[in-house]
């Protein structure tokens, strides 16, 4: 299996000879290193740690070997890669099938309409002060909100899972992923890439 820790650059197009037009996003993926290696006989399972993006500067002494801003674990069945080996891009081709998962944009806390697409009230007359509303959230019983229910709240700022995208080019000299479509989150988000 083919990962990869990379941070969101932007949204842009790329434009085929035929005159097809491509939405592509542009991610800046790796050089990662592992950090750690877990064993099933002395973890309990097999998982490879990657450390992404040095720090520049504020490593202290007693952070020795954790001078990477971001550390995320895999558990991979991987044999050839050891402690201390580097995973670049160029392990992904143009044409390759990828899962991308990241933090989605958070958009603060919103009514039911905009967070679940209700339709809300009539717009017609005896409607005061209701258009937007969600309506009636309980019945006569149980006599309570049931759990679960879609209600007003926070939206966004969760961990999505967007699968199927596929590799359009990969720039090796400057680490460089474009993937076709949308991934989550806004510019600077951390993601991770996988092999579909």
């Amino acid at each position: 299996m083919k990962f990869i820790l990379g941070k969101k650059i932007e949204m842009t197009q790329i434009w085929r000879q035929s005159g097809e037009v491509i939405p592509v996003t542009l991610i800046e993926a790796g050089p990662c290193r592992i950090t750690q290696v877990k064993t099933e006989a002395q973890d309990g399972y097999n998982a490879l740690q990657l450390g992404f993006e040095k720090k520049e500067k504020g490593v202290k002494k007693t952070e020795k070997g954790k001078e990477f801003r971001y550390l995320k674990e895999w558990v991979s069945d991987e044999t050839d890669l050891k402690l201390g080996d580097e995973i670049k891009v160029s392990i992904f081709q143009p044409g390759d099938k990828v899962k991308v998962s990241g933090i989605s944009k958070g958009k603060g806390f919103q009514g039911a309409v905009k967070r679940w697409g209700f339709s809300g009230g009539c717009a017609s007359h005896g409607n005061k002060h209701e258009h937007r509303t969600l309506g009636s959230v309980g019945g006569a019983w149980p006599q309570r909100v049931v759990k679960g229910r879609k209600m007003p709240g926070r939206t966004g700022g969760q961990k999505v899972l967007v699968g199927n995208l596929e590799i359009i080019e990969v720039d090796k000299t400057s680490n460089l992923l474009a993937v076709k479509g949308a991934v989550p989150g806004c510019r600077g988000t951390l993601l991770e890439i996988r092999s579909d």
